[in-house]
């Protein structure tokens, strides 16, 4: 048995394709806006964290940042709290490489920099596994 993918089938799975990567750019620019509306309220109230001498506090509090911005554009997407929960959690994954700074491994700035790099293979292993979400039209 042999199966023909039509050209109505290919031009709705590029659309898929299509919807999920802009998604995911708009996801990564509100991440962006969230990290500066909300570090510079923070600091102008004084509450700074420097990678350099609390690493830990500095990573939670941007990931916090990215999570809050990312979040009101999901919502307001009309994404599910599950879904946007999920999504927020592949802002905090990195937290598992804080005993690489206990050891001395990993510098703050290091934390910092494999984190954010880690951050957009982390949302599109969250945007595949919910694939049909993603791609859909919203």
């Amino acid at each position: 048995m042999t199966s023909t993918i039509t050209s109505s089938d290919q031009a709705h799975l590029h659309a898929g394709w299509r919807h999920l990567a802009r998604h995911l750019l708009e996801m990564v620019v509100a991440m962006f806006v969230g990290m500066a509306v909300l570090g510079m309220a923070r600091a102008a109230v004084g509450l700074r964290a420097s990678y350099d001498t609390q690493p830990e506090l500095a990573y939670l509090l941007m990931a916090f940042d990215m999570s809050v911005g990312m979040a009101v554009l999901m919502r307001w997407r009309g994404h599910s709290w599950r879904s946007t929960a999920e999504m927020c959690a592949a802002m905090f994954a990195p937290v598992l490489l804080f005993p690489l700074i206990w050891a001395g491994v990993l510098s703050g700035h290091g934390l910092m920099m494999v984190g954010h790099i880690a951050m957009v293979p982390l949302m599109l292993a969250v945007m595949l596994w919910r694939r049909e979400e993603y791609a859909g039209h919203h």
